[in-house]
């Protein structure tokens, strides 16, 4: 299934939760939350907001932005550009 969102939307696929290593298992629920992940698609923005973010750019955002939604078994973020803190640029 293909999404395309809708004004300054963006879906993003976030990062996989860490675990912490040294022989401690961390069940899911307590694993922190990633807050960085990977632009999947964007929308076309709006009249007073142009889309600064593309498909592919990694991104800082929110701990509680966006709604979670799930697209072929994958759990995915549909959030407003402007839940999006920062874009990663690796220097």
């Amino acid at each position: 299934m293909t999404i395309k969102p809708l004004g300054d939307r963006v879906l993003v696929e976030p990062a996989k939760a860490e675990e912490v290593v040294g022989g401690i298992i961390i069940p899911d629920s307590a694993k922190e939350k990633p807050l960085k992940g990977i632009v999947k698609a964007v929308g076309n923005g709006t009249k007073d907001e142009q889309m600064q973010v593309q498909a592919g750019d990694t991104v800082l955002y929110g701990k509680y932005a966006g709604t979670e939604i799930e697209v072929d078994g994958d759990k995915l973020l549909m959030m407003r550009q402007s839940d999006i803190l920062a874009i990663v640029i690796n220097a």
